[in-house]
């Protein structure tokens, strides 16, 4: 992505039997330290870029789909490749399948997309030191506080659909 241009971005499981495609420049990432993200991971946070579902396309395998509990109560579908159970993405309640949340750590690349915003920090682990230039936030936010106006604009139209 030298010089601000976007060129697709491969990734996939650990055994490749899953693999994908992300043809446009995520909305934006997340670092996200939440208890729930920590579990999942096993991890002390997980790294999620979001992407229109329609700029992500699978090159090869059928994932999995699974249903899972989240702390909103409204539950998320975790997609894993049905081999090596690798988590590829997600998709959350509030946007449903129009946007998938990518694991970056599953990108042939994943150092492309650092994050754009930490959040849920307050449940971080105490050893994670932060020194980015990303914003720092305690829980949630407001979108419109932090996302460029064409990514808004790209994630309305996505859930329009």
């Amino acid at each position: 992505m030298a010089g601000g241009t976007f060129s697709p971005q491969e990734g996939g499981c650990t055994c490749t039997q899953v693999r994908y495609v992300v043809k446009r420049k995520p909305l934006f990432v997340h670092c996200c330290h939440c208890n729930w993200c920590q579990r999942e991971t096993g991890s002390a946070f997980a790294l999620n870029a979001l992407i229109e579902a329609g700029e992500v396309a699978l090159l090869r395998g059928s994932p999995e789909i699974i249903d899972t509990p989240s702390s909103s109560g409204n539950g998320q579908q975790i997609v894993r490749c049905p081999i090596c159970k690798v988590a590829i993405w997600s998709h959350y309640s509030a946007a449903g399948a129009a946007v998938c949340f990518v694991r970056t750590g599953t990108l042939d690349h994943p150092g492309l997309f650092p994050p754009d915003i930490h959040i849920f920090t307050s449940s971080k682990q105490p050893w994670v030191r932060l020194e980015t230039d990303a914003p720092v936030v305690a829980e949630y936010y407001q979108r419109s506080d932090y996302w460029p106006a064409d990514s808004i604009a790209r994630y309305k139209r996505a859930i329009s659909k």
